[in-house]
């Protein structure tokens, strides 16, 4: 008899490991099942990223002068803007070659340890304005007029109009994502 309870007990243990073995397996094939069928296509993540702004304030006093520099209201807003980039890095900043673009964008390139490079307004978002910039994210200083059409020329579509000659708060933010997916976002941004 105490051979009998020996031999059943062994074989009490085998099944119970057999159970416990089988379990783990099935478990094990659930998860890699789960796994498998649960597999993410890789996040549509954001690529390149562009900020476009309006040149600050203008010294309207000579209005027979095509390159005027900025008013002290000009510099303050220059500052102001190399404040709203300071926690957003910035890749390059771009600029058309006017005394009023310019002085905008350096305070933020400098703040940055960045140039400003200089870009033709008649020839927007061409090919090598994209290779250099893609993948980057990008501050462009531009006119009342050549800020929304640089938008548009990115967007592929006209959707903003020229800025009102008096507003030089302007902000526009452009998205390009690895999918082809493009947002913008304009907001207007005052001086403290």
């Amino acid at each position: 008899m105490v051979v009998c309870i020996f031999i059943n007990l062994q074989v009490v243990i085998l099944v119970v490991i057999n159970i416990i073995f089988m379990t783990s397996r099935y478990i094990l094939f659930c998860l890699v099942f789960a796994l498998i069928s649960c597999k993410q296509t890789p996040k549509d993540t954001v690529e390149t990223t562009y900020y476009f702004i309006r040149h600050a304030e203008k010294d309207r006093t000579d209005p027979t002068n095509r390159n005027p520099e900025l008013t002290e209201a000009g510099h303050e807003r220059s500052r102001q803007w190399a404040i709203y980039f300071k926690d957003i890095p910035l890749d390059a900043v771009y600029s058309t070659d006017y005394k009023r673009t310019t002085y905008t964008a350096v305070q933020t390139a400098i703040s940055k340890g960045l140039e400003v490079q200089l870009y033709d307004p008649r020839n927007l978002n061409d090919s090598t304005f994209v290779a250099n910039t893609t993948g980057k994210t990008v501050l462009v200083v531009g006119h009342s007029n050549t800020t929304p059409a640089f938008v548009n020329a990115v967007l592929g579509e006209a959707k903003y109009e020229d800025i009102d000659d008096t507003n030089n708060g302007n902000i526009y933010t452009v998205q390009l994502y690895t999918s082809g997916i493009k947002t913008d976002a304009v907001q207007r941004i005052e001086p403290n």
